[in-house]
């Protein structure tokens, strides 16, 4: 006999494989999981969104209007099986948003609160002294070592690459459309 736990994980992996083989799945999964999480998007913030998690021009280039209000009818449909509904709100603060959630989830909001335990009021202060360009070139060179760690743990993990090859493979990581 199957238990539920056993059951869900193998529902959540023929979910995974869809979403992984299936354009229309994909976006409709990350639709859903956007939704839960935040609220008040518009619909091009949600298709940059979706974007950002499927690939870039995956609505399509002539349909997306379509294939974007398709997919948010079925997203919906999703969301009312779960006794929830989405609405539109086209006040101040416009946008999608499920009804009766707070603006940002439980989730959402408890990793902000451990991010900002996290956060040295020294540092602040330092940072806060900066200038803007102080600042900026400070954030190009996190950036610039973030990139060169990743290029050499290409490098480790793939010891024929050139220096140069895994530079760029970690500025494709870094840029792409995933």
């Amino acid at each position: 006999m199957t238990t539920a736990p056993a059951r869900c994980r193998a529902k959540e992996f023929l979910l995974t494989d869809a979403v992984r083989r299936d354009l229309p799945t994909a976006r409709r999964a990350a639709l859903l999981n956007i939704l839960w999480d935040e609220h008040f998007l518009t619909r091009e913030q949600l298709i940059a969104r979706v974007e950002q998690i499927v690939g870039s021009g995956c609505f399509g280039t002539r349909a997306w209007q379509d294939n974007f209000y398709r997919d948010m009818r079925v997203v919906k449909a999703a969301f009312q099986k779960a006794g929830r509904q989405i609405a539109f709100s086209r006040g101040k603060t416009g946008g999608y948003y499920v009804v009766g959630q707070p603006v940002v989830s439980p989730e959402v909001t408890a990793l902000i609160q451990s991010s900002i335990a996290e956060i040295d009021p020294q540092q602040m202060e330092i940072i806060r002294r900066l200038s803007p360009a102080q600042r900026f070139r400070q954030g190009c060179a996190i950036s610039d070592a973030a990139r060169r760690v990743v290029a050499y743990r290409i490098q480790q993990d793939h010891p024929g690459t050139s220096a140069q090859e895994a530079h760029r493979i970690a500025l494709h990581r870094a840029y792409q459309d995933e």
